[in-house]
């Protein structure tokens, strides 16, 4: 009996001595806050990047949802657009989903400008342009922290990379923390509780955590890793790296020339992959001889967005369209885009993702307030970082509701200078208030600007929508709305009392 209460008393970590605790800790604390604001920013809009598609969706309400397009009708939106567009570069043509039900083409028309939509009736015709610059804004943010691409991709990995080592290093700084995953200290310092909420939601979602990170990391970084390889094992040929994951790209030929019959690569894709269903085709330099069709068609119960083909001029599948060598992959980096985002299962699993984000973000804010209070026991308090954590973090809330209320009421507006200059007011307000107040005002600030968003919504569209869908997002917002204001209340009565117990404080 003894050695059995011995061997479940055992802790599955392994035993560390108290200095080199305190060296990981500490190392810990160094990273988390080199890399504080970073990671909480890509936390925080990758938590709302889950709804990407749905955010798309809920910007446009006055587009009709289609469903069953015939592969017909990609032929009818290839003509259509390149009437409106003569001579466009590139087209792009995304048939219904269960996630995206409507039929749409996007036109580079114009190199270096955006691209056009179109939404297209279940025929075929272009119906309806439209625009969701709080979608696209929103993807800048997490996929590039608005830097140029290339280094705002290197620059989001290397914040993975940050994340992952903080989790791996949190995990290693505390020997007991799976044994008391379910202890938590209420009712004492306040600095015990937040420390207590850090840990235990870190390990509760640490699968998670370790998967979005490691994940984002390998998308961050996929560009740094390819040229790598091309070094190595290429002698610096980057097309022979990319080759392992990309079809080869025709030669560029402009010389006029009859569009692509459609026809010929549906029929050899239905051979290839009977089971598939078309879910995009892609038009390169269309009406050129140097022209190219790639058609994508995902398999059901696939954990991957499928098979592309790519096609020429004359509907026949080019030498070398899609390798074998590109095939693994192809598939890995797609797969590795569905686990991140979580777009793959859906709503149950998208949920999953929204909470687990959540987790995963306050995780990273109450980090460095734990170490600013931390500081401040010690008798060398930090008091301007302390206002500065706190307006950044719940500063961010406001700001891109007042983004997501610009894109609906003024698309025409920029919406980084809308959010850039509320993030900037938010810092602002360290100059004039306590902690404690910016922390009560911009709770509120949360609530009622989240609010406000669908409100204004529900009024420009007249209060009904062609596409249901918009009344999902207009629900998850009310719910966030409502959870800042949980979290203003407890926190408004608690600065009233102590300002009556020490009205100096």
């Amino acid at each position: 009996m003894a050695d059995a209460k011995a061997k479940a008393g055992k802790p599955i970590w392994p035993k560390a001595s108290a200095p080199l605790v305190r060296a990981i800790l500490a190392g810990h604390s160094a990273l988390g806050l080199a890399f504080a604001a970073l990671i909480y920013l890509v936390c925080f809009s990758g938590t709302m990047a889950v709804l990407l598609m749905e955010l798309e969706r809920w910007e446009t309400p006055q587009v009709a949802p289609v469903q069953d397009v015939p592969l017909s009708a990609v032929t009818t939106m290839r003509d259509e657009a390149l009437a409106k567009y003569p001579g466009a570069h590139h087209l792009y043509v995304y048939m219904p989903t269960d996630d995206v039900p409507r039929a749409r083409v996007l036109v580079d028309a114009v190199e270096g400008e955006p691209l056009k939509e179109w939404a297209a009736d279940t025929n075929g015709h272009l119906v309806e342009e439209y625009a969701a610059p709080f979608t696209k804004f929103l993807q800048r943010l997490h996929f590039y922290l608005f830097l140029p691409p290339t280094w705002g991709l290197i620059v989001v990995g290397l914040t993975g990379v940050a994340l992952l080592s903080s989790l791996v290093s949190g995990i290693m700084a505390h020997p007991r923390v799976f044994r008391d995953a379910f202890h938590l200290r209420w009712g004492g310092s306040k600095r015990l509780q937040e420390a207590d909420m850090h840990n235990r939601i870190g390990v509760w979602g640490l699968p998670f955590h370790v998967l979005v990170s490691l994940s984002g990391a390998l998308l961050g970084l996929s560009t740094l890793m390819i040229g790598i390889l091309a070094m190595i094992v290429f002698q610096g040929d980057v097309n022979k790296a990319y080759a392992l994951f990309l079809a080869p790209a025709p030669a560029d030929d402009p010389r006029p020339a009859p569009l692509a019959p459609l026809d010929p690569m549906f029929a050899y894709v239905g051979e290839q992959a009977p089971q598939a269903n078309v879910t995009s085709v892609f038009f390169e330099h269309p009406g050129e001889s140097g022209q190219s069709v790639m058609v994508t068609a995902e398999t059901p119960n696939r954990l991957d967005r499928g098979d592309y083909w790519v096609f020429g001029g004359d509907g026949k599948l080019l030498e070398g369209g899609f390798s074998d060598s590109a095939k693994p992959g192809n598939a890995i980096l797609q797969g590795l885009y569905l686990l991140h985002f979580g777009w793959f299962g859906g709503w149950p699993i998208k949920i999953a993702y929204i909470l687990l984000g959540m987790g995963l973000t306050a995780v990273t804010a109450s980090g460095v307030a734990i170490w600013l209070a931390r500081r401040r026991d010690k008798g060398k308090p930090a008091p301007a970082w302390e206002r500065v954590w706190t307006a950044f973090c719940w500063g961010q809330p406001p700001a891109l509701a007042l983004a997501a209320i610009a894109a609906v009421a003024a698309p025409a507006v920029p919406l980084l200078a809308v959010w850039g200059v509320a993030t900037l007011a938010a810092l602002g307000l360290c100059v004039l208030w306590t902690r404690r107040r910016l922390s009560v005002v911009l709770r509120a600030a949360s609530a009622v600007l989240i609010g406000l968003v669908p409100a204004v919504h529900l009024v420009l569209n007249g209060g009904s929508y062609a596409d249901p869908g918009a009344w999902v997002i207009n629900g998850i917002l009310v719910l966030l709305a409502l959870a800042c204001a949980a979290t203003f209340v407890p926190l408004r009565a608690e600065a009233k009392l102590k300002s009556v117990i020490a009205p100096a404080e």
